[in-house]
C-alpha cells in the first residue's frame, strides 16, 4: 500500500547530508518482519480456503444463550468452533489448501512486488525506509490481510525521487498482477447456479474485462471466482485505491511531483468528494455501504500534511511524464466504481 513519509525539518535534513548510503536493515529487522509476513501467509492461506469452502455443514451448533454470562461467552465460543468447524474440514478435504495456497502466493506477490518496488527505489536515491511490514487479518476478514506498507525515515531528496519512489510499487505490483488475472481467466470455469438473494458478487475491474476475450471467456459475468481471480481482484483494488491522488497515497506522491503541493491539495479534495458522492449511490444501486469507509479513509489520509521534497526545482523530463500517463493507465485499468454488489 502506500509508504509513510516522516516529515523532518529541511535544515536538518541538509546538514546531516545527502549523498549518504540508506541504511541496511539488521538481523534484528529482518527476523521482525519475516514472522510478520509468516503470519500474514498463514492467514491469507485461510482467507483462500474459505472464499472457496461450502458453506453447508460448516456452521457450529451453539445453543442460545439463556444466562448474561452466555451473551458474553456466545460469540468468542461461536468463533473458535466455527475455526475447529473449518479446520477440521479441510484437513479432509486437502484440496482446499491447496487452493489456499494458491490465493496466498499470488495476493502475498502483489503486495509484496509492490513494497518491493517502493523499498528498491528509496535504496536506489539513499533514503532511508523499513522493510516492507505485512498486516496479517484472522478470519473472518476476507482478505487475510489489510496490505503491507514501508515507512520512509528520512527526507526525499527531490521531486524525481519522489515520482520514483510513489510510481514504483504501484507498478510493480501491476506487472505481477497482469499473469496472476491470466492464470485467473484460464483457470476459470463456469459457475454453478446461484440462489436469486443473499449473493455478493465481484464485479470485475477493467484489466479482467479486457483479458477476458482474448483468453477465450465469453461471459465473465458467469464463471466461478478462483484464488487467482480473488488475489487478482483485490490486487486491482488495492492498486486503484493508492493511486488515488490524495495526501501520501502513491497517487498522491505522483500528483504532488507532477503539478506541486497546490495541485495536490486540489486533487486531494476532488477525489475525496468524488467518492463521497459514489457511496450512497453504491448502497442504493448495489446494496454495499463499503463506500463510505473509503471516504473515512480518504478524508484522513487528507489531514495528514505532505512533506516536501527537498529539491523541487529538479525538472522530471519527458520520460517521467511518460510514466505518468502509464501510471494513469493503470490506475483506469484498475478502478471500479462500485466493486461489490448484494443480490
Amino acid at each position: 500500500m502506500s509508504e509513510s513519509i516522516q516529515s523532518i525539518p529541511t535544515f536538518v535534513a541538509r546538514a546531516a547530508g545527502l549523498t549518504r548510503r540508506a541504511a541496511r536493515p539488521t538481523a534484528r529487522e529482518w527476523a521482525r518482519h519475516t514472522l510478520f509476513f509468516l503470519l500474514t501467509a498463514l492467514t491469507t492461506t485461510w482467507a483462500g480456503m474459505s472464499l472457496i469452502l461450502p458453506l453447508d455443514g460448516l456452521e457450529p451448533n451453539v445453543p442460545a444463550p439463556a444466562a448474561p454470562l452466555d451473551y458474553l461467552l456466545y460469540v468468542p465460543k461461536y468463533y473458535v468452533l466455527a475455526l475447529a468447524a473449518v479446520g477440521s474440514f479441510v484437513l479432509a478435504h486437502p484440496a482446499y489448501v491447496v487452493e489456499g495456497l494458491k490465493f496466498s502466493a499470488a495476493l502475498l506477490s502483489i503486495l509484496l512486488a509492490h513494497e518491493s518496488g517502493h523499498y528498491v527505489a528509496c535504496r536506489l536515491y539513499g533514503v532511508d525506509a523499513t522493510l516492507p511490514f505485512f498486516i496479517p487479518m484472522p478470519p473472518p476478514f476476507m482478505a487475510g490481510t489489510l496490505g503491507a506498507f514501508i515507512k520512509i525515515k528520512s527526507p526525499i531528496p527531490s521531486r524525481r525521487a519522489l515520482f520514483d519512489i510513489g510510481v514504483a510499487g504501484p507498478l510493480a505490483g501491476f506487472l505481477v498482477i497482469i499473469p496472476v488475472a491470466v492464470a485467473a481467466l484460464l483457470t476459470a470455469s463456469p459457475a454453478p447456479p446461484l440462489p436469486s438473494e443473499g449473493v455478493l458478487i465481484f464485479n470485475d475491474p477493467p484489466l479482467l474485462r479486457l483479458l477476458a476475450a482474448p483468453l477465450g471467456v465469453r461471459d465473465l459475468a458467469n464463471i466461478a471466482p478462483n484464488p487467482f481471480y480473488f488475489a487478482a481482484w483485490i490486487g486491482l483494488l488495492v492498486t486503484s485505491l493508492n493511486l488515488l491522488p490524495v495526501g501520501q497515497l502513491d497517487g498522491g506522491h505522483a500528483t504532488y511531483s507532477v503539478f506541486g503541493a497546490r495541485l495536490h491539495k486540489h486533487a486531494g479534495r476532488l477525489a475525496f468528494l468524488v467518492m463521497l458522492a459514489l457511496a450512497p449511490l453504491g448502497w442504493l444501486w448495489h446494496g454495499v455501504p463499503s463506500g463510505f469507509l473509503y471516504a473515512v479513509l480518504l478524508f484522513i489520509m487528507l489531514r495528514v500534511p505532505h512533506p516536501q521534497p527537498l529539491d523541487e526545482r529538479d525538472p522530471l523530463g519527458k520520460a517521467r511524464e511518460l510514466v505518468a500517463l502509464l501510471t494513469l493507465a493503470v490506475f483506469t485499468l484498475s478502478f471500479t466504481p462500485f466493486p461489490l454488489t448484494l443480490k
